[in-house]
């Protein structure tokens, strides 16, 4: 990781939705790194210290990791959001691993210092509260897709939640990576990306697979990418383009959004 001197707050669309005056408050203890695909920003066990957010395009997975060397995705975060600490005051050890998928650069702040602005700003605070109810959202979903759904089904809506992320067709995925995600054994799955690609769904390229046509990726996943998205429209205002792409977050007013969980409400200091 390369640190890079007096970093404004720019890049991610949680910290842009705050007000001049919020960012303010931020922007003293923003410190800007550039990450690369593969690094570990905490592993499980590990304290907290720091709540990052990703900028631009780049995309964290937070997985779980099992005994027998597995490990399995529950959530992926982009631009719209944040990791580590996003509820807790942090420093909390960590219950998953934070792992770059695709490179770029983030904006971490101290896990104390940003309870410190919770407490002084209501907008900040009730931002953070939306997006903890989002990413609850999201890791819930991802464990019930992994109990119900094909395996066919959850690769798209994997595929399709990245691309939300980086807006493009050709994604930065390999086979091994996408195995890792999913949980299976690399040989099943390229078999059944296989299949995928002979009926069009993707056409896998090196180190790259492609969703040639959206509609149809989005017609044969699960339901759990749809209902995601929903979810951050509703309680978090947020905005996507045609390409699929989340590009604003938008919670001035939250009283025409849904209000968060009261589960979510009560855990955030």
């Amino acid at each position: 990781m390369n640190i890079r001197p007096s970093p404004p707050i720019d890049g991610n669309l949680l910290l842009e939705a705050l007000d001049a005056a919020d960012r303010a408050l931020l922007a003293p203890y923003a410190e800007r790194r550039e990450v690369r695909r593969g690094d570990v920003l905490f592993r499980a066990g590990d304290d907290v210290s720091h709540v990052t957010f990703p900028a631009h395009h780049c995309v964290v997975t937070l997985v779980v990791p099992l005994m027998d060397g597995k490990s399995v995705e529950t959530a992926t975060v982009g631009r719209e959001g944040a990791m580590g600490g996003v509820v807790s005051h942090g420093y909390l050890p960590a219950f998953g691993q934070a792992v770059v998928q695709v490179g770029g650069p983030v904006i971490r702040i101290d896990a104390a210092r940003l309870s410190e602005a919770k407490q002084a700003s209501k907008g900040i605070r009730d931002l953070f509260v939306r997006y903890a109810d989002c990413l609850l959202a999201q890791v819930l979903q991802s464990v019930a897709c992994n109990a119900a759904h094909t395996i066919e089904r959850r690769c798209l809506r994997w595929l399709l939640t990245l691309q939300d992320r980086i807006g493009t067709p050709e994604l930065p995925v390999t086979h091994e990576l996408l195995a890792d995600m999913l949980g299976v054994r690399r040989a099943y799955l390229t078999e059944v990306l296989g299949r995928m690609q002979r009926d069009r769904l993707i056409a896998i390229g090196h180190g790259r697979i492609t969703l040639p046509d959206r509609e149809r990726a989005e017609a044969g996943s699960c339901e759990c990418h749809a209902a995601v998205r929903k979810h951050f429209e509703e309680v978090m205002g947020a905005v996507y383009a045609p390409s699929g792409r989340i590009v604003a977050v938008d919670v001035g007013e939250p009283e025409r959004l849904r209000p968060p969980s009261v589960l979510v409400k009560d855990a955030t200091p």
